[in-house]
């Protein structure tokens, strides 16, 4: 990679969906200019051979740019949904009876067929189903391993193969179907920087999606799920990030129960080290125009302001008329936020303790000697992006310059608070550990001559997670004249 290009000016990351409105190379390069730091592609719509065309277009535009670029892909997960009915739809009546059972005949206005057996063994009287998206809702009365009587809380209309949500319950499935094991697959062979593991319900669901990835991206577990919620701090020990992600959320919990969900799920990421992407409905009006609504932004704000690492859009950037638009906007938002005197106190609200090793507590000084001597920048070297994660979670107010020889590694710094990630030849020795910190913070403009900035590495180097140095270097100006190649 021959190209520089500038780091950006603000922290908060920036995932853009793709999709049909944005996947021709000259979209995706405008959504990158404009300031999307990370690409999702979404496994619920579109063939592979379409996500594959998508994907290499984002390759073709890094090498262009010169920049590692970010590519997640979203897995679909277990989609529940009833049956057919006569006609192709049906009314559900407030206080009716309605029967949900493995009769596979279209149905009607009394019952239709539940092709999930394991929803059968999993019910109890008295809990909740929810229907499309949740505008019906029915409650259950009695269970048999082939049918469930409910009555009708919320009727309205009823479609073919609508969803349905089990929110009061544990339903035994796994987190991954066939069609997910598929699509991981693709995934893994296209070279995908994170996997996205959708409707999470407890710490094995992490630890089964680890096993079958087996190291070659990062995991991120979404959040949308109640039954998550209880389980958040085995689920996060497993993940390499989260995302709450508020759709079904939102769905399957009451409206006013998600924005305080939300900031617990932030804060408890930020305690724990993990990136934390905050998604869905951001920019909602931008589907369809040109600016958002005042609460949109508010909403957007807010989750910069609570520390979030990344905010998503989701049919904005990837079936709406304004997708450039809608990144502009999200940029702006944060250059706002970020501009704000108080952003700092409000981002170091959530403490973050260092754990106790050598490496937590020289990520926690780095940013306070950054504030003592004012330094400009902070560089750190990693193989694995493990002390540039220990330096995030600390949200220092300089810039962070991640330097690794491992094009996959600066490529998963696309969702990490801060990180401006450079691939970089490997280094031997701290005199070349110096000279090289140097060289890059000015070829980068992180730093100036005359600016001090603070490097972090591992020694020996090379060892993931071994980080053990700290260094305070001044730049004097005349390091790139001994520039020989990175």
């Amino acid at each position: 990679m021959t190209h520089i290009i500038a780091p950006r000016t603000r922290k908060v990351r920036v995932l853009a969906t793709l999709g049909p409105a944005s996947s021709t190379p000259d979209m995706i390069r405008k959504l990158f200019m404009a300031g999307a730091d990370a690409f999702r592609i979404n496994m619920s719509h579109g063939s592979h051979e379409g996500h594959a065309k998508v994907i290499g277009h984002i390759r073709e535009i890094e090498k262009e740019l010169g920049r590692a670029m970010t590519v997640l892909v979203d897995l679909q997960g277990p989609k529940l949904r009833v049956g057919k009915f006569e006609g192709g739809s049906t009314i559900l009546k407030t206080g009716k009876t309605f029967i949900l059972d493995r009769d596979k005949t279209p149905g009607d206005d009394k019952r239709v067929n539940l092709p999930h057996p394991e929803i059968f063994a999993a019910l109890e009287p008295d809990t909740r189903l929810l229907l499309d998206d949740g505008k019906l809702c029915l409650r259950v009365k009695t269970v048999t391993p082939d049918r469930i009587q409910t009555q009708v809380e919320t009727g309205g209309k009823l479609s073919d193969n609508k969803g349905l949500n089990v929110p009061d319950v544990i339903v035994p499935m796994a987190a991954l179907t066939e069609k997910d094991r598929k699509d991981l697959s693709f995934a893994l062979e296209h070279g995908a920087d994170w996997i996205a593991l959708s409707f999470v319900q407890r710490a094995e669901d992490v630890a089964e999606a680890r096993r079958l990835i087996g190291g070659k991206a990062a995991l991120l577990a979404k959040i949308e799920k109640p039954s998550a919620i209880d389980r958040l701090d085995g689920i996060l020990e497993l993940s390499d990030a989260v995302m709450v992600a508020r759709g079904d959320l939102g769905v399957e919990l009451p409206p006013e129960q998600v924005p305080p969900l939300q900031k617990r799920i932030v804060e408890m990421a930020r305690r724990m080290g993990r990136p934390v992407v905050v998604a869905t409905q951001m920019l909602e009006s931008m589907i369809t125009a040109p600016t958002p609504t005042r609460a949109e932004v508010s909403d957007v704000a807010t989750a910069m302001y609570d520390g979030a690492d990344a905010v998503m859009l989701s049919a904005e950037s990837a079936a709406g008329a304004w997708p450039v638009e809608s990144v502009t906007m999200m940029d702006k938002i944060a250059h706002a936020v970020e501009a704000d005197p108080a952003y700092a106190d409000r981002i170091h609200f959530t403490e973050t303790l260092p754990d106790p090793t050598t490496a937590d507590a020289l990520a926690e000084a780095a940013g306070r000697i950054a504030d003592t001597v004012s330094a400009s920048a902070v560089i750190c070297f990693t193989t694995s992006g493990s002390t540039a994660r220990r330096i995030a979670r600390e949200r220092p107010l300089v810039p962070m310059l991640v330097l690794t020889p491992k094009l996959s590694t600066a490529r998963r710094m696309g969702l990490l608070w801060g990180a401006h990630a450079v691939r970089t030849k490997d280094i031997a020795s701290f005199e070349e550990m110096i000279a090289k910190a140097k060289r890059m913070a000015l070829r980068h403009g992180v730093a100036g001559a005359g600016d001090r900035v603070i490097m972090m590495a591992g020694v020996p180097f090379g060892t993931p997670g071994s980080t053990n140095v700290l260094h305070v270097v001044r730049l004097t100006g005349d390091e790139l004249k001994s520039y020989s190649g990175e």
